[in-house]
């Protein structure tokens, strides 16, 4: 029977290996720090850690975004991977489960599944796309993905569906109003809502900052 401390060892060196080419927002840094930042807030709550620091660290496998917005292959390829490690079941659903539905485009739609272990780790998901390094991420996807920096034309806009917030291709600055600036008050946990207020101010002086900066007026 593989251990607790084995299985997530595995899990580690799988991941590592798996995004080695990633884009930088979405690489293995960016799961170490979920995986760190869901540690820190399972021990507050009473959760299966095992599921915690599994979902964590598979939460991004194979991310939709990266794969033609297939949200298929990243539950499936936890799973194989899982299987082979000879997981429980429950445990594997549980993981399943989290990558399914940790995403914030899911919001978009009823989620039909909940439990703790979700919350834990979709907090800590959210939370590294908040303050300095949310930043830093939204604007390097912005340039992975070819788009303007910011463009007075083009208001925000809060997508009515799922597949119009998938698709859309706003500039960066817009991605403050349509998604991170709503995370603060989405956040499921006491530990996840206390950490991302801090990092939520911090973005809003920084966008503060952008515009009197656009306009030459600091």
């Amino acid at each position: 029977m593989v251990t607790h401390r084995e299985i997530i060892e595995k899990t580690f060196v799988f991941v590592q290996q798996q995004l080695l080419h990633a884009e930088a927002g979405h690489d293995w840094f960016h799961i170490e720090r979920v995986w760190n930042t869901a540690k820190h807030i399972a021990a507050q709550e009473t959760a299966d850690l095992l599921i915690v620091e599994l979902g964590a660290l598979l939460h991004d496998i194979a991310d939709s975004k990266f794969h033609n917005g297939d949200e298929t292959i990243g539950p499936r390829i936890a799973r194989e991977f899982l299987e082979a490690q000879q997981a429980d079941e429950a445990v594997i659903t549980a993981v399943e489960n989290i990558i399914r539905h940790i995403s914030f485009k899911g919001s978009y739609q009823d989620a039909g599944y909940k439990s703790i272990e979700l919350d834990i780790v979709q907090d800590a998901d959210r939370l590294d796309a908040l303050g300095a390094i949310g930043i830093a991420r939204a604007f390097n996807y912005g340039g992975f993905r070819n788009r303007k920096l910011y463009d007075p034309a083009i208001p925000p806009v809060l997508y009515a569906t799922k597949e119009a917030y998938k698709h859309n291709e706003a500039p960066t600055i817009n991605h403050f109003y349509e998604k991170l600036f709503l995370l603060k008050d989405k956040m499921n946990t006491a530990t996840g809502k206390q950490m991302a207020e801090d990092r939520h101010r911090f973005m809003e002086q920084f966008v503060e900052q952008f515009y009197r900066e656009w306009n030459g007026t600091n």
